[in-house]
C-alpha cells in the first residue's frame, strides 16, 4: 500500500521544526493518487517567531492558512526556484496539497510556468477564478487531520480535473529523475523515452513549471542536503554521483540555493 514519503528532503534543519512544530503528511483520496503526492498539515504553539527555510520541490502546491483570530486565506503555490522562508509567531494552522510533479496541470488547465515563482491567491486572482471555477471559495481546513484531509479531498474533487494524457507522461518522466539517479542529461532522457529535447521542454513547461535541466538538477540537491543532514559524506564522490563535474560546482549549487556553504550547513545542524 502507498505511504506518504518520509524523508525530509528540501527541509533545512528538520530536527528543529520536528521540535517547534507538529508536522505531518497525509494521503489523498484515491482517486486522487494520480495528482497528488500528499497532504502536509502543521500546527504551531509558538512562545517565540519560529523561522523555517524550505528548499522548493518542482512541485504546485495550494494552500489553506489559518493564524490565530484571523481568516483562513487559500493560495496557489507555483514551483519557487529559489530558497522559501517564512517565519510563524503565535498560534496557526496550515493544510497543504503537495501535487506531484505535472500533476497540477489538469485542475489548472493552463501552461503551469505561468505559476513559476508566483503565489495567486485563490479567492482573489481573475485568472484563479477562470481556472479554478469552483475550486476559488476556499475550503476550511479546520478540525482533526481526517476532518481536515477530507474538507482537502472535497476541494480538490470539486475541482474535477480533466484527463490530460500529456499530464500523465509529464509526471511519469518527473518521476523517473526523481528514482533513477542515473538521469544526469536532459539528452539522455529524452532519447530514452524516445522523446526530441525540443519537445521535453516543452512538456515540462506546460505541465511541470519548470525545464527538465532544472528538475534534474534540483532533485540531486534535495539528494545532497538529506545526505549532508544524516552525516558528512565523500564530498568528491558524492558530486561524481550526481552528475557534477567536480566537488567545486557541487558546493556552488549547494550555496546558491541554500545560503549556506555544505559544510557550514553540516555545521549547523550539530
Amino acid at each position: 500500500m502507498r505511504q506518504p514519503r518520509g524523508d525530509d528532503r528540501g527541509i533545512l534543519d528538520p530536527a528543529r521544526l520536528r521540535r517547534e512544530l507538529r508536522f505531518r503528511r497525509h494521503l489523498p483520496a484515491p482517486a486522487l493518487h494520480p495528482w497528488v503526492e500528499h497532504y502536509w498539515l502543521v500546527d504551531w504553539a509558538l512562545t517565540a517567531p519560529f523561522g523555517q527555510q524550505v528548499v522548493p520541490h518542482p512541485a504546485v502546491n495550494v494552500v489553506f492558512r489559518q493564524d490565530a483570530g484571523g481568516p483562513e486565506t487559500a493560495e496557489v503555490a507555483g514551483v519557487g526556484r529559489t530558497l522559501f522562508t517564512v517565519t510563524l509567531t503565535g498560534t496557526g494552522t496550515v493544510s497543504g496539497v503537495q501535487f506531484r510533479p505535472g500533476g497540477f496541470r489538469p485542475f489548472w488547465r493552463r501552461p503551469v510556468a505561468e505559476l513559476t515563482d508566483r503565489h495567486v491567491p485563490l479567492s482573489t486572482d481573475p485568472t484563479a477564478a477562470r481556472a479554478a471555477r469552483s475550486a476559488v471559495a476556499p475550503a476550511r481546513c479546520e478540525g482533526t487531520d481526517d476532518e481536515r484531509r477530507h474538507a482537502l479531498d472535497a476541494f480538490l474533487l470539486a475541482w474535477a480535473p480533466q484527463p490530460d494524457p500529456a499530464a500523465i507522461e509529464a509526471i511519469a518522466l518527473a518521476e523517473t529523475i526523481r528514482t533513477d539517479r542515473s538521469v544526469l542529461r536532459v539528452d539522455d532522457l529524452a532519447r530514452r523515452h524516445g522523446l526530441s529535447v525540443r519537445r521535453l521542454q516543452r512538456l515540462f513547461l506546460d505541465h511541470v513549471g519548470v525545464g527538465p535541466k532544472w528538475v534534474i538538477r534540483r532533485y540531486r540537491l534535495l539528494e545532497a542536503i538529506e545526505q549532508v543532514a544524516s552525516g558528512l559524506p565523500d564530498w568528491a564522490a558524492l558530486a561524481a554521483d550526481l552528475g557534477y563535474s567536480d566537488q567545486a560546482h557541487l558546493a556552488r549549487d549547494f550555496t546558491a540555493v541554500t545560503g549556506r556553504t555544505p559544510t557550514g550547513y553540516a555545521r549547523s545542524l550539530r
